[in-house]
């Protein structure tokens, strides 16, 4: 427990971390290097087996702190830099978890709140949750979740909600990419959740983090000879991992693999 968020680690290698420990819904410098803190440890346990990313309160995230916003207008561009950096490196960090991640969305979603959900693998929203990138209205631009949000909904549509700040509908969403699933109260996001993580339970630790950094590979590059070979080599060196084998052999005796029997 932090002041921000806390986490509680279950039995099964699930972390589940809770933001907004305070109350506020909103995310400033403590937030982010709490959370830093919190999700770098997790990616250095062992037994971490999937991430599940939700909130308290009647939001998930209402945008930037308005103290810290008005600390902000004191300092002076190196000071932005950083704190800059510092967003840039959680981000990055929520996008390359070594396992699954799944976000539990409801309520409002603004901001960065919006970059952190693009950067999770399995995202579910209540049905009346609301979304927005209002960054432009006071001057500025949302640059550091841009890569992530880009990749996720796409160009034609961040051209839309970045440009105009508007507020869009968890339908809206779901339908641009930013959102998987939807649900009408918290038993069914709940629901949704225990879906994907048993789902996730069953597979090899090695090949999901082997599965995420190769999708992360093969984005937005073109098919050709030099790709093929990247991923023939993948594959190649995958066979000769001892889970990869475990897995393989476990199919042909009709047993579980050791990572589910255990």
């Amino acid at each position: 427990m932090s002041d921000t968020l806390s986490y509680e680690f279950s039995d099964n290698g699930v972390a589940t971390v809770t933001l907004h420990a305070d109350g506020t819904q909103t995310v400033n410098e403590i937030l982010i290097a709490e959370l830093t803190a919190c999700l770098t440890a997790l990616s250095q346990n062992a037994r971490l087996r999937a991430v599940v990313l939700k909130a308290q309160g009647s939001d998930f995230c209402t945008g930037q702190d308005e103290r810290w916003q008005a600390r902000m207008l004191e300092h002076d561009q190196d000071h932005h830099f950083d704190e800059a950096l510092e967003l840039a490196r959680l981000l990055q960090l929520v996008d390359r978890m070594p396992v699954p991640t799944i976000a539990r969305v409801h309520g409002q979603t603004v901001g960065v709140g919006v970059g952190l959900i693009a950067c999770c693998d399995l995202i579910v929203a209540h049905r009346d949750s609301r979304f927005a990138v209002p960054d432009v209205r006071a001057g500025l631009v949302p640059a550091m979740i841009a890569p992530y949000l880009v990749t996720q909904i796409g160009v034609s549509a961040a051209r839309r909600y970045l440009l105009t700040g508007e507020h869009f509908s968890a339908q809206t969403a779901q339908q641009i990419g930013l959102v998987h699933e939807l649900g009408n109260d918290a038993a069914e996001i709940e629901q949704w959740c225990d879906i994907w993580l048993a789902a996730v339970l069953q597979n090899g630790p090695h090949a999901l983090l082997t599965a995420k950094r190769l999708i992360a590979s093969v984005a937005h590059r073109p098919i050709d000879d030099a790709m093929n070979s990247d991923l023939a080599h993948r594959l190649a060196h995958l066979h000769r991992h001892p889970e990869a084998e475990e897995g393989i052999r476990a199919q042909l005796e009709s047993r579980l693999p050791r990572w589910r029997s255990t």
